[in-house]
């Protein structure tokens, strides 16, 4: 009786087998299960790249910018390029593809782009090369402005401020890590 129950699993495993691999819809299916599988396992690498791996820029150290300071880093004088947003200066040279000199916002790079960015507006005559206390955005332009900020605050690296005229820049301590050690020089 055991050797006939054997016999039969025997069988029925065959024709299973049998069956995936003499239907052509099974195989079909057989083979997307083992893409997926793949899929799974692999994960979602990218592929390697062939381009060369660009060159990461060390972590800048904590400063103040004044409008003029900005300037420099626009992505073609210094490989580094600073976006100020409501008086913050944020390190976005890993965002280059979209800042840089041939980028949709290239034109914010070295710049306060508070006012373009609330006002949705990319042409350069629309930025001041001064200091802009935005006094004159609407509501709407001013919230505008605030989720811009948060974004750059999640998503690029927070470098110092910008500083009005006759401002004194803030000391950075090199270990800082918000600004609440902010300190004033004397």
């Amino acid at each position: 009786m055991d050797n006939k129950m054997a016999e039969e699993e025997v069988e029925s495993q065959g024709g299973v087998l049998q069956e995936i691999f003499t239907s052509p819809l099974n195989l079909l299916l057989l083979s997307v299960c083992l893409f997926l599988l793949y899929k799974i396992i692999r994960g979602d690498k990218p592929p390697p790249s062939l381009e060369e791996p660009e060159e990461q820029l060390p972590k800048m150290k904590r400063r103040d910018f004044t409008v003029a300071q900005l300037h420099e880093y626009d992505g073609t004088q210094n490989p580094r390029i600073l976006v100020a947003i409501n008086g913050k200066v944020f390190d976005v040279t890993r965002g280059k593809k979209f800042y840089g000199p041939e980028g949709p916002y290239g034109v914010f790079a070295g710049r306060d782009a508070s006012r373009g960015l609330a006002t949705f507006c990319l042409d350069k005559e629309a930025l001041k090369d001064t200091w802009d206390d935005l006094s004159d955005l609407t509501a709407s332009q001013r919230e505008t402005l605030s989720d811009w900020e948060s974004q750059f605050v999640f998503k690029y690296h927070h470098v110092g401020k910008l500083l009005k005229e006759g401002e004194e820049p803030t000391e950075y301590s090199d270990d800082e890590k918000d600004d609440t050690k902010d300190k004033k020089k004397d």
